[in-house]
């Protein structure tokens, strides 16, 4: 792959990624009635949506920006243990098959968006 493409793909992949985190992020700050009533579903408190909020928000910080990889790489995991954590929270609930598996699409885009960052950081700087 061409390192110009690696910089495109890896940038839309990163910045969609971030734009949904925010998005979902402020929902949990802001405390929508949909996630209050996710959070209901699951039987965590609700305080928990600011708290989760609070995280995404700087989980996407952190990702979106290069210089300090140590803290990238803990949001990328903070971000996995969040999508394990919510297909675990519904298996849990009894929820059927496809909420379960839900959080498989936002966890791909974030591998995704992880292994283009690897090919990215390894290209020259121009």
């Amino acid at each position: 792959m061409k390192p110009t493409t690696i910089r495109i793909v890896y940038w839309i992949l990163t910045i969609l990624f971030a734009v949904m985190m925010l998005m979902d992020g402020i929902g949990g700050i802001t405390r929508q009635q949909a996630g209050v009533e996710v959070m209901q579903h699951l039987g965590y408190p609700i305080y928990a949506l600011s708290i989760f909020g609070i995280a995404k928000l700087l989980g996407a910080i952190a990702i979106v920006q290069n210089k300090f990889k140590i803290i990238k790489e803990w949001a990328y995991a903070g971000f996995t243990f969040n999508f394990i954590g919510a297909m675990m929270s519904r298996a849990y609930a009894g929820d059927q098959v496809s909420w379960i598996l839900f959080p498989l699409i936002p966890i791909a885009i974030l591998f995704a968006t992880y292994y283009f960052w690897k090919k990215f950081s390894t290209l020259p700087k121009t």
